[in-house]
């Protein structure tokens, strides 16, 4: 069990610096690799709300910069299809969209 622990907590460590995923994607990881569901929780207690935000919205802020010849529509949609594949729920893509100004 220890060692679930400490499995858990370098997996979200690893996964929220390198690949910036969501805390969804990253249980749902754990829980493919055997990982029981109290390690996972505590795993995950490390990532706030507002932290998983901050990440969402270096993404998008990211891409944002990579499209800026596109059009608004295309960067909307290419910014919402980044963040839900990379786990973040409605509400977060939803903030990160309006604090980018693409939304009203």
């Amino acid at each position: 069990m220890l060692n679930d622990q400490d499995f858990a907590q370098q997996w979200t460590d690893s996964r929220t610096r390198s690949k910036k995923l969501s805390k969804r994607t990253i249980a749902g990881e754990l829980r493919q690799r055997g990982v029981d569901q109290e390690s996972i929780d505590l795993a995950l207690e490390s990532i706030t709300d507002e932290s998983e935000y901050r990440m969402a919205f270096e993404l998008g802020m990211r891409k944002l910069f990579t499209m800026s010849r596109q059009e608004p529509d295309v960067q909307i949609r290419r910014i919402e299809s980044l963040l839900a594949r990379k786990g973040f729920g409605y509400s977060t893509i939803s903030r990160v969209m309006r604090e980018l100004d693409l939304l009203n």
